[in-house]
């Protein structure tokens, strides 16, 4: 970045690397270790916005001067395996049996029907609440990512209770053991509803999950074939849900116990046999390391070094936080080139938006719409394969969305946090009519309780500035430095005021990267 501020400049510019750094060093020396690099106010920010939801300033300072190995492992030391916060009443409820639920009158079916909406939104809320207030963002960054990885959703899942159940095994498991993480997912009902798993019977297999399993969840496209997926289907026939408690059950009459040969290996494999052969290809431990790779560093990984880190999680017995912790100190995670080319999701810029700027809210409701308006609707994703996420988050619908999100927060003051709530709704509206019909953008408009707070002038006082103040170069420069991952590429009038310089930094296309 030159010493020009972007307010003097006449047009818009393209996305610039930036040449100003300031705090301790972060390049190592030719020849020295780049692991006993010491992290700078930038560095920071990036591990922290790169494993969490954008970090508040005060959050940065305890990264500052620590070694890359020390500040990766300080992150890593902070994961958890259940939430701060307690789910919804209703997750307490024992569901209907299945004679209950026939019972039900055509008029009672229909309130349950919207009762089961109601209760997804508020499980959805939840969720939000969660990662705008967890110690560990990291925990719930992986969430989210496994909840990716394993995608199941509403629109086969009937009972919200087993969503909420399967997100917190997606946490427990989040950083542990990803052979554990498999096995328990494979049997979870959720999973085994949304891809019919519990209809895979002995003499009439169902396929979508002996599928999906090796191209989706560990082996990945053009690693298997037609024949090795007829024969696994036939390993995890007899799994299945009790339709009165929504349990995994084992139904030993229903599965089939003949040979099967699968990946050039034969036996009378049951599932679990199956997933171990799956868990034993070296190919599982690069496709899930080169996933992580894209989530965490960049959209295409470096062979060698991906090499490195798959290699690490496969002698590690798949242990999750080890690939991470390999990923998160290679060279490529800390190259200036990959700092700034990751698009953020929806929750990821609605929560890094809160987070970062300390924002009150008196409701998460209204966010995790808003996230669905933009495309990530919880608990919802497009289909088995997920958010396809990258680019593919910003249109020109979303891209709208996501500006008058920042409109609102610099509306959101005493006098006028009336009017979040309608303005909260245009928001959605807008988005979902440009947006393509997808499993992402089926809720329909609903009242938004609450609105946000932004206390400008606190957050201004960081820099010595209030919102009317004009700041100077050295002020614009810090706010640069601590909202973008890159140089601003539109211009901004001078003569700005302080509190119009951070709006117009967040308008900026750039403050949709990481």
């Amino acid at each position: 970045m030159s010493d020009t501020p972007n307010s003097q400049r006449t047009g818009p510019v393209q996305p610039a690397r930036r040449a100003h750094r300031h705090g301790a060093a972060s390049t190592p020396a030719v020849g020295a270790d780049p692991d006993a690099a010491l992290l700078d106010a930038d560095d920071a920010m990036h591990l922290l916005i790169r494993t969490g939801f954008a970090p508040a300033p005060a959050e940065i300072g305890p990264y500052v001067g620590l070694t890359r190995a020390a500040a990766v492992e300080r992150v890593l030391a902070t994961t958890r395996v259940d939430a701060v916060t307690p789910l919804p009443a209703w997750s307490a409820e024992i569901p209907l049996t299945r004679a209950q639920r026939n019972a039900l009158t055509p008029e009672a079916r229909r309130a349950a029907q919207r009762q089961r909406g109601q209760h997804y939104d508020e499980l959805r809320a939840w969720w939000m609440r969660e990662i705008l207030i967890t110690p560990s963002p990291l925990t719930e960054r992986m969430t989210l990512f496994w909840h990716n990885h394993f995608a199941t959703g509403e629109d086969k899942v009937p009972e919200p209770l087993l969503m909420a159940e399967q997100n917190a095994l997606f946490r427990r498991n989040a950083l542990g053991s990803f052979a554990t993480l498999l096995h328990e997912v494979a049997k979870d009902p959720a999973m085994l509803l949304y891809l019919d798993g519990a209809s895979n019977r002995k003499g009439k297999p169902n396929e979508n999950f002996a599928r999906e399993v090796m191209e989706l969840f560990t082996l990945g496209e053009g690693q298997y074939s037609q024949q090795d997926v007829a024969e696994a289907a036939r390993a995890y026939t007899g799994w299945g849900v009790d339709p009165d408690t929504w349990r995994y059950v084992w139904r030993p009459a229903e599965h089939d116990d003949g040979v099967k040969t699968v990946l050039g290996k034969s036996g009378t494999f049951d599932g679990d046999a199956m997933l171990d052969i799956l868990l034993g290809e070296p190919q599982t431990a690069r496709f899930v390391s080169a996933k992580l790779w894209r989530e965490f560093v960049s959209d295409t990984p470096d062979p060698a070094q991906l090499d490195t880190v798959a290699a690490r999680f496969r002698a590690s017995g798949y242990d999750i936080k080890a690939a991470l912790g390999a990923l998160l100190v290679t060279p490529a995670f800390w190259d200036e080139r990959n700092r700034g080319v990751l698009v953020s999701s929806p929750v990821e810029f609605i929560a890094g938006t809160v987070r970062r700027f300390e924002v009150g809210y008196a409701s998460t409701a209204m966010f995790a719409h808003t996230s669905a308006a933009l495309g990530e609707n919880l608990f919802y994703p497009p289909n088995v394969k997920g958010w396809p996420g990258g680019v593919m988050w910003i249109n020109s619908a979303t891209l709208l969305a996501r500006k008058q999100f920042v409109e609102q927060l610099f509306r959101a003051t005493e006098a006028t946090r009336p009017r979040m709530a309608n303005s909260m709704m245009k928001t959605v509206e807008i988005a979902r009519a440009g947006a393509p019909a997808s499993g992402a953008m089926k809720p329909q408009p609903r009242a938004m309780p609450g609105g946000m707070r932004f206390d400008l002038d606190g957050w201004l006082g960081h820099y010595g500035l209030t919102a009317d103040t004009v700041p100077g170069l050295s002020a614009q420069l810090q706010m640069q430095h601590a909202i973008l991952p890159l140089a601003p590429v539109d211009a901004i009038a001078a003569g700005s005021s302080a509190g119009a310089y951070l709006e117009a930094l967040l308008m900026d296309p750039v403050y949709q990267l990481k």
